[in-house]
């Protein structure tokens, strides 16, 4: 039950830079202010100091408030601070250069600051311990979190890590992460920090980060409004790692937000027939995922120690709009010091969210609409350098509207599930097969348009056939070496679609196979674009395509030294190529 290392979790980056960081927010405030705060104590535990015109000052600490005099706060004493400080943004948020401390004003109808909140920045290492085996693997990341529950703080030490390695680019859009003035906060590393000259262009800083710096990993702080969200899907089709924050404290919030819930996939409301709602045991009318989310993993932060990941966004999403159970891991620091995991079973029971009309029985209810049922612990072990082990992220894009799952499916197919063969001229056909990489609900669906019996295996040996991907192929893994020895054919398919699909089980079946396939269609068209901007015309729209594809449109467009961007929702998102030669 034990998990990782002991006494590494949350050690001040340098406690002398901290306290000098403390006080020069200090002596910006008002001599019977900074008093105080100095009488009290509890440095470290200290998150704001609130100033309002009229009213006793008072410090928050993490567990407590304290009034810091008995006497109001005057217009002079406001005027004095807002002096000592850097100029307010657009967002009425200021900073100290070269600190972490956040002074956000509030201002009258004359536009005049009658209010400050004072948020005291820490640097501090050790704060993603508890989550390095994810942030390692290269998954993109989104946290939710209540205001002021830490989210900031461990974007930081995500940046200062990954940069040992990788070339990481922050979009400080608030001066938050990498503190105000022109030169980042040591507490960044080697990160490089671009900051947003008003915050309703952050959308902009974003995708110039991806077309000007080349960068491996991509941090933003507060993703909040509508084009943040597709400049980060954006980002995401370029392969770029993404790590972001958003306000909400569950997965279901940011379903339920119209303006975010893009960032996990975005949620439509399907109608079903009378015989599939009863089925499902739900209303007739249901959400249910529109696109692949933009994040692979997903982090609640309940508290400043404790985390619930849903280390499969796109399962977590799907299994919430259908009331099932989600399996999450909650991750905690106990009273030693030591990272502890625990996996859960999470039910949302929310009407809002599933539209299902009972819940699953033997799962206590939880708070805000959820049901909770705790699995056993479960060991986390780190590895010889001290790292923890990787967390298995099932990855999943889309073509024509249906989820494509990876390689990490196999492991979950049931042993002699079949499709039943209903359909086509076929059915007498029978083929047991064993899909690597490849979507079952995809290669489900291409049988029973064919009208062939399927029957998916749970290992390669039960299998008269293995069918896979172009890329898991190409990497020789141990599961397709196995297939060659004992004799298995091997399918590979270069696109993970239906029509592909109907083509290897026609193939497979040694019956007649099409000539059309969309993806191939897709692909040509690209090149035909390219051909026409690389001989003078300035931009070319494709047609809108699957997510799926536009990465490879993308990619064939980047190798070509062309700029291209996608635009539109779904279903009708598509690339347009630029005539620009890439400055990389």
């Amino acid at each position: 039950m034990r998990i990782t290392r002991k006494g590494r979790y949350q050690v001040d980056m340098d406690p002398t830079q901290s306290h000098e960081d403390l006080r020069t927010l200090l002596l910006v405030l008002p001599e019977s202010i900074r008093a105080s705060v100095e009488q009290a104590g509890q440095e470290d535990e200290l998150l704001e100091i609130v100033m309002d015109l009229g009213r006793v000052p008072t410090a928050r600490y993490v567990d407590s408030e304290r009034v810091l005099r008995e006497t109001e706060i005057t217009k002079q004493e406001i005027d004095h601070v807002v002096a000592g400080i850097g100029d307010f943004d657009d967002d009425n948020r200021a900073g100290i250069a070269r600190t972490l401390h956040r002074i956000s004003g509030i201002r009258n109808r004359r536009n005049q600051v009658v209010g400050l909140t004072c948020r005291i920045g820490r640097a501090v290492y050790g704060t993603i311990a508890i989550i390095e085996d994810i942030v390692n693997e290269g998954h993109s990341i989104l946290i939710l979190g209540r205001p002021g529950i830490g989210k900031t703080t461990m974007l930081r030490e995500m940046a200062r890590i990954l940069a040992e390695q990788k070339r990481v680019i922050i979009v400080d859009t608030s001066n938050e992460i990498g503190g105000d003035g022109d030169i980042p906060h040591p507490a960044v590393g080697q990160a490089r920090r671009m900051q947003v000259p008003r915050p309703a262009h952050q959308h902009e800083t974003m995708i110039e980060a991806v077309e000007n710096h080349n960068p491996e990993v991509i941090i933003i702080d507060e993703i909040g409004r509508e084009r943040e969200a597709e400049a980060a899907r954006t980002i995401n089709e370029r392969g770029v790692q993404l790590i972001g924050t958003a306000h909400g404290n569950t997965l279901e919030n940011l379903l339920l937000n119209p303006t975010l819930s893009d960032l996990v996939g975005g949620i439509e409301s399907v109608t079903l027939s009378d015989e599939e709602a009863r089925r499902r045991g739900t209303q007739k009318t249901v959400l249910e995922r529109r696109a692949p989310p933009t994040f692979d993993v997903l982090i609640e932060m309940q508290e400043r120690q404790r985390l619930l990941v849903h280390s499969d966004v796109t399962t977590s999403v799907d299994a919430m709009l259908r009331g099932e159970p989600v399996q999450v891991e909650l991750r905690y620091v106990d009273d030693e010091g030591d990272i502890r995991s625990e996996r859960q079973s999470l039910v949302v029971t929310s009407a809002a969210v599933t539209g299902r009309r009972t819940t699953v029985p033997g799962i206590r209810a939880g708070r805000g609409g959820r049901e909770i049922r705790a699995l056993g612990e479960a060991p986390i072990h780190p590895d010889e350098s001290g790292r923890l082990p990787p967390v298995a992220v099932q990855r999943e894009t889309f073509m024509g509207g249906k989820p494509i799952a990876d390689e990490r499916s196999a492991s979950r197919i049931a042993t002699g599930y079949d499709n039943g063969g209903t359909g086509g001229d076929n059915s007498g056909r029978k083929i047991r097969v064993f899909a690597y990489g490849v979507a079952r609900n995809r290669l489900y669906q291409a049988a029973k348009h064919l009208g062939v019996k399927l029957t998916i295996t749970e290992t390669v040996e039960e299998a008269d056939v293995m069918v896979t991907l172009k890329s898991y192929y190409r990497k020789r893994r141990r599961l397709i070496s196995d297939a060659e020895q004992n004799n298995v054919s091997v399918y590979v398919l270069r696109a993970n679609t239906v029509s592909q699909m109907e083509r290897f089980l026609l193939e497979a079946l040694g019956l007649e196979v099409s000539s059309t396939d969309p993806f191939e269609s897709a692909i040509a068209e690209t090149e035909r674009a390219i051909a026409l901007v690389q001989s003078g015309q300035p931009t070319m729209d494709l047609r809108p395509v699957s997510a799926a594809i536009r990465r490879y449109q993308h990619e064939m467009v980047r190798q070509a030294n062309l700029v291209s961007h996608s635009y539109g929702r779904e279903p009708y998102r598509h690339v347009r190529v630029f005539g620009a030669a890439r400055n990389d």
